[in-house]
């Protein structure tokens, strides 16, 4: 064969090579190490990655860039492929000089002699790191909460069903359903973005409290769940559940506000029994049962005053079913007409005379009877229906004390209660001009009563207030004593009058009179009227006159009646 020809084709042969190297060089991350991993070459994407010269990478092997995310095991399958002579395909996350992470899609191909074994290996790989960034972009929006990064309920379904499908051992789990106490009130009168900030602190403390091997996920709004692994008994919960009630307990400093805050827990616990009859078809209703019984058991915590822990019962489930079953009937109510406005007298303590009334709202519902207040007002205020329910009642009380004044019943006012959820909502004083104007009410003529909780939210609800004053309706602080009043910013509430909470009326023992005494006194020093509510005895009556109290309200004078009961005690 002619030389000149054999020289061509070697030189095709070269050139070839050269341009497969030259792509090669130019698309990917390239190393070839010995046959013990040692790097005897790089190219330049790989010194750009990595953040290492040439002359710091010849002669060392990959640790240098070890990430340390993969473990051990991973390298020995890696190492066993490649020196049985086979090629090993995979994604790597490597440490460059600076301490930043990056990604490779990597292919390891060994060269082998001419007995099968590898004498070198030539790894090629792509830099992968926006694609793997994007996806734990996604991953973190689709299994994490955005505001307290948190798991969240996918997250922690997937975490339930790995562990009760493979579960063999003898230990019980547990799941605590947490909901934090008066927190709609606290994010209406305060702000979202002050609620916000208030959940990220509060996910903060309750992984405080977990071992390693627990889970907490955030469902929603203030709702966070707790999976307890390895649990042996029932007092190992118990702990948990007092320890996380221990640390919110402190207050939360969020900005120039001091927030106290309480939880209400739920306890559902996964016995060893139940395990046998879990696999893949039930395991998914298994775990909504368990999530299901711990939320029932919070609401108990929560009916009987929260700051509580309570285990799932027989008793609760039925508990949790009316709850259920009123809230489906409440949406009903309004257009039902099954809603219907009492009133209460508010007397002159020192001649008996009857000065004003209160309206108060009642429920008799076609399936459950006469529901009490206590028990479908909290539902209202859940659900937001109190706010057109609260709309009605105050359409109703005015229609009703304007009827009255028409008549020649000369009552003073008319009080009504408002929601803080109510007060705060956009059309509120929209709707009380609308209302007196509907009704032709004097606005002097009705008065407002609001929660010492409404004015935590000090500059917006003194706009509100005194957007109220210029109508000239009048003002009541209700239940005066229960909440965390300043003293600093009640002297420059424009409000006509303090409500003293039944609660200190029913417990006048000592220090009970030195409260009340002390309220009285506070209120006639701001030039506040002071109205004591509860009241049932005439020991009660006897002190609240001593003291020189100026209204009172209660069973001692009158239960809540209809309004035709009112016209005729005050005609009579």
């Amino acid at each position: 064969m002619d030389k000149f020809y054999i020289e061509g084709q070697l030189n095709k042969t070269l050139k070839k090579l050269k341009d497969i190297e030259f792509a090669l060089n130019e698309s990917s991350i390239v190393a070839i190490t010995d046959s013990r991993g040692i790097i005897n070459h790089v190219n330049d994407k790989f010194c750009t990655i990595s953040k290492y010269s040439r002359e710091e990478l010849i002669g060392k092997d990959h640790r240098i860039i070890n990430s340390g995310y993969h473990s051990p095991e991973f390298f020995r399958e890696l190492w066993s492929t490649i020196k049985n002579g086979e090629i090993w395909k995979g994604e790597i996350k490597n440490k460059a000089n600076d301490g930043t992470y990056y990604w490779v899609d990597t292919t390891i191909v060994p060269f082998l002699d001419d007995k099968s074994r590898p004498y070198q290996y030539v790894s090629i790989r792509n830099d992968i790191t926006d694609r793997k960034n994007i996806e734990q972009d996604i991953k973190q929006m689709a299994y994490y909460d955005p505001l307290t990064n948190l798991p969240n309920r996918y997250l922690l379904n997937r975490r339930l069903k790995e562990v009760l499908l493979n579960k063999n051992d003898k230990h019980q789990t547990a799941i605590l359903f947490l909901d934090l106490d008066r927190f709609k009130s606290i994010n209406d009168t305060l702000g979202h973005t002050i609620g916000d900030s208030l959940l990220k602190e509060v996910g903060q403390r309750l992984k405080s409290c977990l071992r390693e091997t627990d889970f907490i996920s955030r469902q929603g709004g203030d709702e966070f769940i707790i999976f307890l692994d390895f649990i042996n008994c029932k007092q190992e919960v118990i702990k948990v559940a007092n320890r996380i009630l221990d640390k919110l307990s402190p207050p939360f400093f969020i900005g120039n506000e001091k927030i106290l805050i309480s939880a209400s827990i739920g306890i559902s616990l996964h016995l060893i029994e139940d395990k046998q009859k879990i696999n893949k078809e039930t395991v998914n209703d298994s775990i909504e049962t368990l999530i299901k019984q711990a939320d029932i058991a919070m609401y108990y915590a929560k009916e009987i005053g929260g700051n509580n822990y309570q285990f799932n019962t027989p008793v609760l489930n039925e508990k949790i079913v009316r709850n259920l079953n009123l809230e489906k009937q409440l949406k009903q109510a309004l257009e039902k007409d099954e809603f219907s406005i009492v009133y209460q007298p508010l007397v002159n303590l020192t001649n008996g005379g009857i000065l004003r009334v209160e309206a108060l709202i009642r429920w008799e519902n076609s399936q459950f009877g006469m529901i009490s207040p206590m028990e479908f007002i909290p539902i209202l205020e859940e659900t937001g229906l109190i706010v057109p329910v609260g709309r009605w009642i105050l359409k109703g009380a005015c229609n009703q004390m304007k009827k009255w004044r028409d008549d020649g019943i000369q009552l003073s006012r008319i009080a009504v209660n408002v929601s803080p959820i109510q007060f705060k909502h956009h059309q509120f004083i929209k709707d009380i001009k609308q209302i007196l104007k509907d009704t032709q009410l004097e606005p002097e003529l009705l008065e407002l009563e609001i929660t010492e909780s409404v004015i935590w939210d000090i500059k917006e609800s003194m706009k509100i207030l005194k957007e109220l004053k210029s109508l000239d309706v009048k003002i009541s602080i209700d239940d005066f004593g229960t909440g965390y009043s300043s003293l600093s910013y009640l002297k420059h509430l424009p409000i006509d009058n303090l409500k003293i909470d039944k609660s200190f009326i029913n417990d006048l023992d000592k220090d009970g009179e030195v409260i009340v005494k002390t309220i009285i006194d506070m209120g006639r020093n701001l030039k506040f009227n002071v109205i004591a509510e509860g009241i049932e005895t005439e020991k009660q009556l006897s002190f609240l006159k001593n003291q020189g109290c100026h209204i009172g309200q209660g069973y001692f004078f009158s239960k809540p009646i209809s309004p035709q009961e009112i016209s005729e005690l005050l005609l009579n």
